[in-house]
């Protein structure tokens, strides 16, 4: 790609999340999902780690390649003239030299933007230490300005997904979570978990940035969760999960009555 094309739409979609619009990613996992997204109207086109993963035949958490991760990513930004960002989960390296790698990698795969996780890879129940992650995200903004890409970084957290400490704590531990990763150079912060409404509002409030939240049932509405002045709403796999259902709809009246009336 064009590094002019690139920076303008990585600028693009930095822009996006100071806007008075909510930014709103029915979340792809493949070119056709993506053209899609794009003809409906959408600014940005965003991955999501576990529709790839599906799409491929694997589970979520890494469990396919960097290769295969950047091979998807590559298929997205060919077919589409939106900024692209990418779900990398944590990173897809078991130290800071290959998670960087594979973010160098990513960029030239044409995306402006990367999600990146705290849980710690391989424990389902751990979040890595806050200093660590801080100085990885200080090395993904340095990467960034060295190859002159102005990539988002969309920093998730999660403190709420996994249960981490007792629930009391939970709100405190996530907010100095996100406002260091904001300071070490994140655009965007992703307190992913099913939040309720008042939970909502005083993230905004706490982070001093931008936040991201998880969309669809039974999160507020779009409006709702704009009003509460939220800068992204991501749809994760939902979307794909929904498609897949309607798929197993439409195959099941095929074959138990011969009938095409879903598929009509």
């Amino acid at each position: 790609m064009d590094s002019g094309i690139q920076q303008e739409r990585a600028r693009r979609l930095r822009q996006l999340h100071h806007d008075p619009a909510l930014l709103v990613l029915p979340n792809v996992w493949d070119a056709a999902s993506a053209r899609i997204v794009e003809q409906a109207g959408f600014p940005v086109i965003a991955t999501a780690s576990t529709a790839v993963a599906a799409a491929l035949g694997y589970q979520d958490g890494q469990q396919i390649s960097r290769t295969m991760l950047i091979e998807a990513i590559a298929r997205i930004t060919r077919v589409v003239d939106l900024p692209v960002t990418a779900d990398i989960e944590a990173g897809y390296g078991s130290t800071p030299a290959e998670i960087l790698e594979t973010v160098r990698q990513v960029i030239a795969a044409g995306e402006v933007g990367i999600n990146i996780e705290d849980s710690h890879p391989g424990d389902e129940d751990k979040l890595v230490y806050i200093t660590t992650q801080v100085e990885l995200i200080q090395a993904l903004r340095q990467l960034a300005t060295t190859l002159d890409i102005p990539l988002v970084i969309n920093a998730r957290t999660d403190v709420f997904l996994l249960g981490i400490g007792e629930s009391e704590e939970r709100f405190e531990h996530a907010v100095k979570r996100a406002n260091a990763y904001l300071q070490a150079g994140a655009d965007c912060i992703y307190p992913i978990g099913r939040l309720d409404r008042d939970v909502i509002a005083n993230l905004v409030k706490a982070i001093n940035g931008p936040i991201n939240i998880l969309g669809g049932p039974p999160s507020p509405t779009i409006p709702e969760l704009e009003q509460l002045g939220v800068a992204r709403v991501s749809l994760a796999g939902n979307i794909q999960r929904a498609v897949l259902e309607h798929m197993r709809t439409i195959v099941t009246e095929l074959y138990e009555h011969g009938t095409y009336t879903t598929l009509s």
